[in-house]
């Protein structure tokens, strides 16, 4: 795949990758043929998507002209193995209609709106579109095969480790969330939940254990003897006592003030 030179505008600036490497996703802007490795011919329509990398066996070949808007990604944000990558790379996906479609009209607007405004708005419309891009391409993979293989990988276990590194330096926010967790680490909810699920838990089970354990450790502190259970509670991120004695009781068989009691004898 060929791109003509001074046809490249950057809308925010990239972090630091490590590694350089980049896959692309082009919007096409007129009717046009490709074909695949296997030598199918695929006829590609105005707004219709397609992932491309030239270090790639599968990216497709376009034998006449082309014209498209192509966006750059980190690799590093997708967080995808070789596997994966390799499997996306040379898919093209209906722009008029469904994911494929609101993504396409995502992008488009993107594109149109880069100059109207600002680098912080433009920074976030961005970084909304590479999380639509993700679950776009989660779409893909999962209709041919699952796509847990992949969340095993090192790239995969790398971020998830990240994000329960944040969860426990984030316990005492009552407004942690799967959506704040996601955003912070520029990626989508849906991708969020999957790490999860593919270590055998949620997002929100992780974090109301890791909740759990933090109170049972400070109703056990000898300074904390005095303290009531509601207060614990609350510097945890427990907006409801009540709720938290009964996740306290299914946790460890036993209600706060019972621990509590327990601790001081």
């Amino acid at each position: 795949m060929s791109l003509p030179s001074g046809h490249i505008q950057v809308l925010t600036a990239l972090p630091a990758t490590g590694n350089g490497r980049y896959l692309y996703l082009g919007r096409v802007l007129g009717a046009s043929t490709a074909t695949s490795r296997d030598g199918e011919e695929i006829r590609l329509g105005r707004s219709d998507l397609v992932f491309c990398d030239p270090t790639r066996p599968r990216s497709l070949r376009f034998d006449g002209a082309c014209e498209m808007t192509v966006f750059r990604i980190s690799r590093q944000r997708l967080a995808l193995s070789d596997e994966d990558l390799d499997r996306v790379t040379g898919m093209a996906v209906r722009g008029d209609s469904g994911l494929g479609g609101l993504v396409s009209n995502v992008l488009v607007t993107l594109t149109n709106e880069a100059d109207a405004h600002g680098a912080d708005v433009i920074g976030r419309l961005t970084r909304s579109a590479v999380d639509l891009i993700i679950v776009l391409m989660m779409e893909l993979l999962q209709s041919g095969t699952d796509m847990s293989a992949s969340l095993t990988t090192p790239g995969g276990r790398d971020m998830l480790h990240q994000i329960k590194a944040y969860i426990d330096e984030h316990l005492t926010d009552p407004d942690l969330s799967p959506r704040t967790i996601a955003r912070a680490h520029h990626i989508s909810v849906r991708y969020l939940h999957k790490l999860f699920q593919s270590h055998g838990a949620t997002v929100g089970t992780w974090v109301r254990q890791r909740r759990l354990d933090s109170c049972r450790t400070d109703l056990s502190l000898t300074f904390n003897r005095n303290t009531t259970v509601a207060a614990v509670a609350r510097r945890w991120g427990f907006s409801s006592p009540a709720h938290f004695s009964r996740s306290f009781k299914e946790a460890y068989g036993m209600t706060p003030r019972e621990w509590q009691s327990l601790a001081a004898s």
